[in-house]
């Protein structure tokens, strides 16, 4: 049985990134023909064609974009065993791909990153900030090392470790009439028009399981896609809305503030969603150490 050589993973990577066979031979250093047949090869070995092609554009198949992620943590893995555990914080030229809902990249990333970037000054970083859902699906598809997601993006394909509890709070203009009380209950909020997220988001799954529970209606007056453009409408003063704490502003010169919830607490589980059936690429090991340090819970 003929065995997959670094070397051929490293050209499928290549001309994945460039799009065509004649930029990836000369970043590889081979000449076309040449590397066309170590890709014949490679697709004959796995038994499945990786690109389809024209005479001006290539693209990956199905099992190709499925592949491709596998290819560059294998290509990773050699290249920092070969440079070996003692070199990695000075030598070590990885990156780590990080799948995150947008309000908690702005709180748990930027300290880790920091503390990363002076340790290994040689790894790039790339945050997809993606919603709940998507986010899960890249990291079971492997286009990201691990996620940092809500606990309702739960597979079993996914193992999940609690780093914090992130509570919904209302989100109102300070000059709001609501502003005067210390905390707002449903009865509060009835009057006034309300600005949700979409039914698909886990924001709002979270949100309508504790109303269905309390037999409460709110006046859902208006409907985004984005809890960024939830808080732009509160902004200019058509409604309130109830988001995860996370995601109000941390500028104490925005229009926005919040209240709790009176009489009972709604809270997010935000965690480190990682895949249970395989390894981390060393480069998202070491990243995971230093968000555990930082933000584990006790």
């Amino acid at each position: 049985m003929h065995q997959i050589e670094f070397k051929d993973l490293v050209i499928f990577i290549r001309i994945a990134e460039t799009g065509n066979f004649h930029d990836a031979a000369e970043l590889t250093h081979l000449s076309q023909p040449a590397l066309s047949r170590r890709m014949q090869k490679l697709e004959a070995i796995l038994g499945v064609p990786l690109f389809e092609r024209t005479t001006r554009k290539t693209w990956l198949t199905s099992v190709g974009r499925e592949f491709l992620p596998k290819a560059r943590r294998m290509v990773e893995e050699f290249e920092l065993s070969v440079l070996g555990i003692k070199d990695m914080a000075s030598q070590q030229k990885g990156k780590v791909t990080i799948a995150c809902i947008p309000t908690a990249a702005f709180y748990f990333l930027p300290s880790v990153i920091n503390v990363f970037n002076e340790r290994y000054p040689g790894i790039r970083i790339q945050i997809l900030d993606e919603s709940a859902n998507h986010g899960l699906e890249s990291v079971i598809r492997g286009d990201a090392d691990f996620g940092i997601n809500m606990a309702i993006a739960q597979h079993p394909e996914v193992t999940f470790t609690p780093l914090l509890d992130d509570p919904f709070v209302v989100c109102l203009r300070r000059d709001h009439p609501l502003c005067d009380l210390q905390e707002v209950s449903w009865e509060d909020i009835a009057p006034y028009k309300l600005i949700s997220v979409g039914r698909a988001s886990g924001n709002r799954i979270l949100l309508d399981k504790s109303l269905a529970r309390d037999q409460v209606n709110l006046n859902s007056f208006y409907e985004v896609q984005h809890l960024s453009t939830s808080l732009g409408l509160v902004e200019m003063g058509l409604g309130i809305s109830i988001v995860p704490k996370l995601a109000m502003p941390l500028s104490t010169a925005s229009v926005l503030t919040s209240r709790p919830l009176k009489g009972q607490q709604i809270d997010r589980s935000i965690g480190l969603v990682k895949r249970s059936s395989t390894s981390l690429s060393p480069a998202a090991d070491l990243f995971i150490n230093i968000l555990l340090e930082r933000w584990s819970v006790s």
